[in-house]
């Protein structure tokens, strides 16, 4: 299949999925195109498969704000006709699943029939796509769709709540590659950061309110009054120097190390005991879910897709939003005893498995196949 691929070319977990599913579709011979306005963050190698088409946009002075939607579509119609692509996969409602709705009629006047899937990730849903200012046309956008899916049955419902959706929603959850995202035996790197034989906790994160940043610092600050232990923070965003400030307040400042956006997070959390999530919001959960894939278990909230990710008593825990208490009397109960460690680590590991990219790009294949059998009839 040809397949194009619509995403925001960031860190976000919108980008990161869509970039791996291109990256993993590329590998099984398909041809991926890549349209968006910059080189996706994980597009870091070449292959015979994978092509990037830039969306360039007007700096025309009559407009106050660059015309984006206007100029995807453009593109996505240019790409579309001369690449002959089979199939459009859009990530993110606003504005690709719109973007691709008015490609997909311009290209009828070319006697051309692109079927479209949209895939909601979360934020679209659960904060943009609420905004009354947006809704009516992610409503339009999402029932225009030759195919949507979710990822995860919590965002599927969600959806279903928030706007009026008269088509079907498939759920594929994200995934993980597990030649990627395995734990690796970095014990210099531990006893760098951990001379002392400390547990190491591990928080990762756009370091967005809804991530909920502050209670990391103090739940981490409840767990070492009783189980020696040092923090990594890693990520950035506009709520780090509020979390930097409290860990100096609780006096725990050089016990916490904020290491900024990383490329290589696998080598950290290889070296890392536990994963803090205590977010207020998580359509899935894909960070935890790396890190689960790294044999470390879990501590988080109970909202939005992490139920469905974290199995409670098993692959760590999970809490309501803001009981920093009883999520760290669970963390401590996690790291004071090895064996138990250990215990949770296994459990984290085997049920990541069942994430591993080469269980759900089958599901992917399966789906664009039928939509563009359907698009044929």
């Amino acid at each position: 299949m040809k397949i194009g691929i619509v995403c925001y070319p960031t860190f976000g977990g919108s980008g990161v999925v869509a970039t791996e599913l291109g990256k993993g579709l590329a590998s099984k011979g398909h041809q991926v195109h890549f349209i968006t306005y910059n080189k996706p963050a994980r597009l870091d190698f070449f292959s015979e498969n994978l092509f990037y088409h830039e969306v360039a946009i007007s700096q025309y002075p009559l407009f106050d704000f660059p015309p984006y939607e206007s100029a995807l579509a453009s593109k996505l119609v240019d790409v579309v006709r001369f690449e002959e692509l089979d199939i459009l996969h859009v990530h993110y409602a606003i504005p690709h699943a719109s973007a691709a709705y008015l490609a997909k009629q311009i290209l009828k006047s070319y006697g051309i029939n692109i079927p479209v899937i949209t895939t909601l990730h979360g934020t679209d849903i659960t904060l943009v796509g609420r905004d009354k200012s947006f809704k009516p046309v992610v409503t339009f956008s999402i029932n225009q769709s030759d195919g949507v899916t979710t990822v995860s049955e919590s965002l599927k419902q969600q959806t279903k709540e928030y706007f009026d959706i008269q088509r079907e929603i498939k759920v594929i959850p994200n995934f993980i590659d597990p030649d990627r995202f395995v734990n690796k035996k970095r014990e210099h790197f531990k006893k760098a950061i951990a001379p002392g034989n400390e547990r190491i906790l591990v928080h990762t994160s756009n370091f967005r309110k809804v991530k909920n940043t502050e209670d990391v610092v103090r739940i981490f600050h409840r767990v070492m009054q009783e189980v020696p232990s040092k923090l990594l923070m890693v990520g950035d965003g506009p709520e780090r120097s509020n979390a930097e400030e409290l860990a100096r307040q609780l006096g725990i400042a050089n016990s916490v190390r904020f290491l900024g956006k990383q490329d290589a997070i696998e080598e950290i959390l290889s070296v890392s005991d536990l994963f803090l999530m205590p977010s207020s919001s998580e359509s899935f959960g894909l960070a935890a879910l790396e890190a689960m894939a790294c044999r470390v278990p879990v501590v988080s909230s109970n909202i939005g897709g992490l139920p469905e990710l974290n199995v409670h008593g098993e692959t760590g825990f999970l809490s309501d939003v803001g009981n920093i208490e009883e999520m760290a009397q669970h963390a401590i109960y996690i790291l004071e005893d090895c064996d138990r460690l250990e215990k949770f680590k296994q459990a984290a590991y085997d049920h990541a498995k069942n994430f591993e990219i080469n269980q759900i790009l089958p599901l992917y294949e399966a789906y664009y196949q039928e939509a563009i059998a359907n698009a044929k009839k």
